[in-house]
C-alpha cells in the first residue's frame, strides 16, 4: 500500500517564512512592528523582505522590489496586517494594489487606529482577496510589545531576576556580583538589546552603580535602550555610571525640589515628576508615558521592592529567573520583598513557560497568573 505525506497548509507555510523574515528585525525594528513578507506565483517565491529599521522600507515593499514584474497576480504573506496610511513611508496596501497582487494573507490585525482593518478594507475594495489570522499566535508572540503599547498604552513589561538556588539575590550588605555565570550575564545582555528601555530603581543604582547598556557589539541595535529610574526622593548620584553612557537617562520622581532636578539635568538626564501611590511611584501613569515615548519591551532589572511592586499590581507580564547552583542562606537578601499573606492560597502564582540551562545557571521564564491592567 502506497502511503503519501500529509498534505501541506500551503498558506501556513508561507506565513512561517514570512514570521521568520520578520525575526531579521528583532533587535533593529524597534520602536515599529518585526514585520516580514513572502511574494509566491505559481507555487515559487518571487520576492521576500523584512522591515529592519524606523524610516526604512517596509517588509512588502522590499518583496515587491524583489519580485519586479512577477509580483502580478501573485499571493502575499505577511505577519502584520498591510498599513493603510502615510508614515515615513507611504501605504503598503495601495503599493500592493498598485503590483496587481491577486491576494493577500496576513497573520494578525494591526491595532494601530490608523490601520486597524483599514489596510484590508482598502484591499477588498481594489478587488484583492484577503485572508486574516494565519499563525496568529506566532505572530502576537512576535510583536507583543508593540500590541501592549498601542493596544493597552503601556509596554510588556518583564523582570528580570538572578538568585541562589535558595532564592536569594544578594549578600546582606547589598553584594550580588556575581551570583550567576558569565553565560547568564551574556543572556541578561541579550534580554536587554530586546528591549526599548530598562528599568531600575534608586537603590539598585546606589548599589551597584551599573551601566545599563547593551555591549555585546553583536546585537544590531539602533540605539542604546533608554535607562529608566524611579527615583521618589530624587537622591540619585549625578556621578552615577548610568549617567556616562551613550543614550538617554529618564529618572521619575515625586520630588519637588528644582535644584536638585537641576543637577541631574546638567548631568544628562530627563527629570519627570509624577504622582505617588502607598509608598513608592504610581506605576500606571509612569507605563502610559513610556508608551508615549514609543516604549514597546520594557526589562525591569531592579531589587525585590519594586519587582514585588509591579507583580502583586498586576504590571508584570513575564519574570525571568536565572538560577545559581549555590546556597546565599537566610541572612542574606531575599528575592521578593514583604507580601503580607494570611494564607498560601493569596500568594502570587507562576505559569512556568520554559526552562531551559543557560551555562551553570537555570533560567525560567514564567508568567505571572495575575489579571492584565
Amino acid at each position: 500500500m502506497t502511503t503519501f505525506p500529509p498534505a501541506i497548509d500551503s498558506d501556513a507555510h508561507y506565513m512561517a517564512q514570512a514570521i521568520t523574515l520578520a525575526r531579521l528585525g528583532w533587535y533593529s525594528a524597534r520602536p515599529n512592528p518585526r514585520v516580514g513578507c513572502v511574494l509566491v506565483k505559481d507555487g515559487k517565491v518571487v520576492g521576500e523582505g523584512a522591515h529592519l529599521r524606523a524610516g526604512e522600507p517596509h517588509a512588502e515593499v522590499y518583496a515587491l522590489q524583489m519580485a519586479g514584474a512577477a509580483a502580478q497576480g501573485a499571493t502575499c504573506y505577511v505577519s502584520l496586517e498591510p498599513c493603510a496610511h502615510f508614515g515615513c513611508t507611504p501605504p503598503c496596501a495601495r503599493a500592493l494594489i498598485d503590483a496587481g497582487l491577486q491576494r493577500v494573507v496576513y497573520a494578525i490585525e494591526d491595532p494601530d487606529p490608523r490601520v486597524a482593518g483599514a489596510g484590508a478594507a482598502m484591499l477588498e475594495a481594489a478587488g484583492i482577496a484577503v485572508t486574516r489570522g494565519v499563525l496568529a499566535e506566532s505572530a502576537r508572540q512576535l510583536n507583543r510589545g508593540f500590541l501592549s503599547r498601542v493596544a493597552r498604552n503601556r509596554p510588556f513589561v518583564r523582570a528580570k531576576v538572578a538568585m541562589s538556588i535558595d532564592g536569594r539575590i544578594a549578600l546582606a550588605d547589598g553584594r550580588s556580583k556575581w551570583i550567576t555565570s558569565e553565560a547568564a550575564r551574556h543572556d541578561v545582555q541579550r534580554l536587554r538589546a530586546e528591549s526599548c528601555a530598562i528599568m531600575v530603581g534608586r537603590g539598585t543604582v546606589m548599589t551597584d552603580d551599573p551601566s545599563l547598556t547593551v555591549r555585546d557589539a553583536q546585537f544590531d541595535i539602533p540605539e542604546q535602550p533608554l535607562r529608566v529610574v524611579l527615583d521618589t526622593q530624587l537622591a540619585l548620584n549625578p556621578a552615577s555610571a548610568m549617567l556616562q553612557q551613550a543614550g538617554s537617562s529618564l529618572i521619575y520622581t515625586a520630588s519637588t525640589d528644582d535644584a536638585r532636578m537641576a543637577v541631574l539635568r546638567q548631568a544628562g538626564a530627563t527629570v519627570r515628576q509624577t504622582t505617588t501611590e502607598g509608598a513608592g511611584l504610581a506605576i500606571a501613569p509612569i507605563l502610559a508615558d513610556l508608551a508615549q515615548q514609543d516604549i514597546n519591551d520594557l526589562l525591569v532589572e531592579s531589587g525585590p521592592g519594586l519587582t514585588t511592586a509591579l507583580l502583586t499590581g498586576g504590571w508584570l507580564d513575564e519574570l525571568i529567573i536565572y538560577v545559581a547552583p549555590r546556597l546565599l542562606g537566610a541572612d542574606s537578601r531575599a528575592v521578593a520583598g514583604p507580601l503580607m499573606l494570611n494564607e498560601l492560597s493569596d500568594s502570587p502564582t507562576l505559569e512556568i513557560s520554559d526552562i531551559r540551562q543557560i551555562g551553570k545557571d537555570i533560567r525560567i521564564t514564567a508568567i505571572p497568573r495575575i489579571a492584565d491592567n
